[in-house]
C-alpha cells in the first residue's frame, strides 16, 4: 500500500534513489527518529511527496512524465490534477495507485475491472513514461 504525504524540504539523511532527466528525482530520506527510509519525488516547481515504497515514488515520477507534468499543489481542495485525469484511464488508474489507502484491487474494483487489467494499465503508464524520458534525452533535454 502506498502512503503519500506533502513533506516540506528538511535536514534529514538524504540521498538520491533515482535520477530522470528536466531535473526529476526520487529521494531516498531517512528520518532522523527511525531507520525505515522514505522515497521523496521531486520535481521543479512541484510539491515534494513522501512514499513509504519506492515502487509508488517511481509509479508517481512515471505519472508525472505520461502527463508531461502535473501540479499537486490544492489536490487536496480540487481532488485529481486535470492533466491526469485528461491523459487517460490508465493513467489516472497509475495515479490512484500511488495514494494513500489504494492498493490494486481498490483501482481494480473502483474501475470495474480485474486486477490484471489494472497491471496492464501500470504498464502502459510504465512504458509511455520511459520512452517520453528517452525521446526527450535524445534531444539533448536533460
Amino acid at each position: 500500500m502506498s502512503e503519500s504525504t506533502p513533506q516540506p524540504r528538511s535536514d534529514d539523511a538524504e540521498s538520491v534513489y533515482k535520477d530522470y532527466i528536466l531535473d526529476v528525482r526520487i529521494l531516498e530520506v531517512t528520518p532522523p527518529d527511525t531507520e525505515t527510509p522514505q522515497y521523496r519525488f521531486d520535481a521543479p516547481q512541484h510539491t515534494s511527496i513522501t512514499f513509504e515504497d519506492p515502487e509508488m515514488a517511481t509509479l508517481y515520477a512515471d505519472v508525472y512524465f505520461d502527463t508531461n507534468g502535473f501540479q499537486e499543489v490544492g489536490t487536496g481542495d480540487r481532488g485529481v490534477p486535470p492533466e491526469v485525469i485528461q491523459a487517460g484511464r490508465d493513467t489516472l488508474a497509475a495515479y490512484f495507485l500511488t495514494m494513500p489507502g489504494t492498493d490494486v484491487n481498490w483501482v481494480a474494483s473502483f474501475y470495474g475491472k480485474t486486477p490484471p487489467k489494472i497491471e496492464r494499465y501500470v504498464a502502459s503508464v510504465r512504458q509511455r513514461a520511459q520512452e517520453i524520458r528517452a525521446n526527450a534525452a535524445e534531444q539533448g533535454l536533460e
